[in-house]
């Protein structure tokens, strides 16, 4: 199998070549399909699997068509490091698609990232903390998201971000395509999945 069979646009299509990819991994195999279809999905998947790239291509592949310059996707992730690699994957892979992608977190300074908001992006890549300070002070808007991706969920819930991530849900619409990636399933996160996700597919690795 080959990304060729996915049938991501030519621009898709040329990021991906760029990018040296060539034979999709078994996480990449199993989960994209089910993406492009609009699913709900459970990807149960180590660090280093491929599982960036997953969820990211069948998210350019949405954005190409539709509204530009607003937030239609939001990636939350545990810790700036992971949300700086997930950003570089995603300009990188979209870097002919002229979709744009910003990070926000803690430890730096908010007022360059409310800038970044302000030129308008498709993609956020954001740790919770900052997020929902982001929200407070009406700096991002949320309620165009179409697709929310929760990345490594079982570190967000070792770093005691549940709470935080039960309210940035109440800021998404309810009509969204939600995709949940762990390497562990603890009850607090199949919970969570019950509630939030609509008919998922699960897909492990």
């Amino acid at each position: 199998m080959s990304f060729v069979s996915f049938d991501f646009h030519p621009r898709i299509a040329a990021g991906i070549r760029a990018a040296g990819y060539t034979v999709p991994t078994p996480i990449q195999t199993q989960a994209i399909p089910p993406i492009l279809q609009g699913r709900d999905i459970i990807g149960l998947a180590q660090t280093g699997t491929g599982k960036t790239a997953a969820f990211a291509l069948p998210i350019l592949q949405r954005l190409m068509q539709g509204p530009r310059g607003r937030v239609r996707a939001l990636i939350v992730a545990p810790t700036r490091e992971l949300a700086e690699q997930i950003h570089d994957a995603i300009t990188e892979l979209g870097r002919e698609t002229r979709l744009r992608s910003a990070t926000v977190y803690g430890g730096v300074s908010l007022q360059p990232q409310i800038a970044r908001l302000r030129t308008g992006v498709e993609i956020v890549v954001a740790c919770p903390g900052r997020l929902l300070d982001l929200l407070g002070q009406r700096a991002i808007d949320l309620s165009h998201v179409e697709m929310l991706v929760l990345d490594e969920a079982d570190r967000m819930f070792d770093m005691g971000f549940l709470p935080d991530i039960r309210r940035i849900l109440k800021q998404l619409p309810a009509e969204r395509q939600t995709m949940l990636f762990s390497a562990t399933m603890p009850d607090d996160i199949r919970q969570l999945t019950a509630e939030i996700l609509r008919r998922p597919v699960t897909v492990q690795i």
